[in-house]
């Protein structure tokens, strides 16, 4: 790969500067040993999830920029001023590499592909499948030829592969000029792989968008990291944060790649962020945790560290709210 070796890349493969956990009871910590883990669960150390949860019902958004709608997972609908972006679009049945097995969505997207406005952008934090979904990658290029895409070193060359040419590809800290908008990849602590064969080929990450003035950031996956205090000292502080808050159960295996609630609320704490919205919830059944679980741990946090509601919440599916 013409990559630069660096704090995170030792030639061959990106790495966490932090530690991850590799191994759990000597299993190794990758998708498939999650789907294995759930297809082979036992009742009694994996909540069971309902099969469907009807979503209320919310109109097209159509008030004035800016906004920001939920549409499920970690996929956001952002109308700003001359702008329009999707966060890792979603719209699949199962983030699976078959639409036969795997996670399945439990809750429609909160507003169907076939309603949204013209996309300009969409910022693609990593290449898992609850994140990098290539059927609904194709059909908003299709339908949107122009749009644009920006992402992590190594996903723009396997998007081309897979028929989605023209992505642009960062390192950490590298920004991206679209238009009136700067576009910065930030680290995060996690790890990409598609196949058994391609851990950590490809690199993960936030983005920090600065638009008009607004800085919005959107952290993609990520586990407890000493990054969110760099983010602020680097990029200063959000606007608005866009946390994962979900598939955080069992916490020896996800610890070290996904934030629980409580350390959602510390990042928050940590990027002197004016609001955070959570995400990546009650959409698939990735990990133990109960549907609802992440909405109460994440209020119970809020109240331990003494903010409102108004600082760190979520938006419903199919929500919209005026920025």
């Amino acid at each position: 790969m013409p990559y630069p070796i660096s704090d995170h890349f030792d030639s061959k493969l990106f790495f966490n500067p932090e530690p991850t956990t590799r191994a759990v009871n000597g299993k190794r910590l990758n998708l498939f040993t999650i789907l294995r883990a759930r297809m082979r669960r036992n009742s009694e150390e994996w909540s069971t999830w309902p099969e469907h949860v009807e979503n209320r019902h919310y109109p097209v958004p159509t008030v004035e920029p800016p906004t920001i709608s939920f549409i499920g997972h970690s996929t956001f609908l952002l109308r700003l001023p001359g702008l329009t972006i999707l966060t890792d679009p979603v719209f699949s049945d199962r983030c699976s590499p078959s639409q036969f097995v795997g996670p399945k969505r439990v809750r429609a997207p909160g507003l169907a592909l076939s309603h949204l406005p013209h996309i300009d952008l969409i910022l693609l934090s990593h290449n898992h499948y609850d994140h990098m979904d290539l059927i609904s990658l194709r059909q908003l290029r299709a339908r949107f030829p122009k749009l644009a895409i920006v992402t992590m070193l190594g996903n723009a060359a396997y998007l081309r592969k897979k028929g989605i040419p023209g992505a642009v590809e960062l390192d950490w800290w590298q920004s991206h000029r679209h238009g009136e908008s700067l576009i910065t990849a930030t680290p995060a602590r996690h790890f990409g792989a598609r196949t058994l064969n391609d851990r950590n080929t490809t690199l993960w990450g936030g983005l920090f968008l600065e638009h008009q003035g607004q800085k919005i950031y959107f952290a993609g996956d990520t586990g407890a990291t000493k990054f969110f205090k760099a983010i602020h000292t680097r990029l200063g502080a959000p606007d608005l944060a866009l946390l994962p808050i979900g598939a955080y159960e069992p916490r020896a295996w996800m610890s070290a790649v996904h934030i629980n609630p409580e350390e959602a609320v510390q990042a928050f704490l940590d990027l002197k962020a004016k609001r955070a919205i959570g995400m990546h919830f009650g959409t698939f059944q990735l990990t133990a945790e109960a549907i609802d679980a992440p909405l109460h741990a994440l209020a119970a946090a809020r109240h331990e560290a003494g903010l409102m509601e108004e600082d760190f919440f979520t938006l419903d599916f199919g929500e919209t709210l005026r920025l």
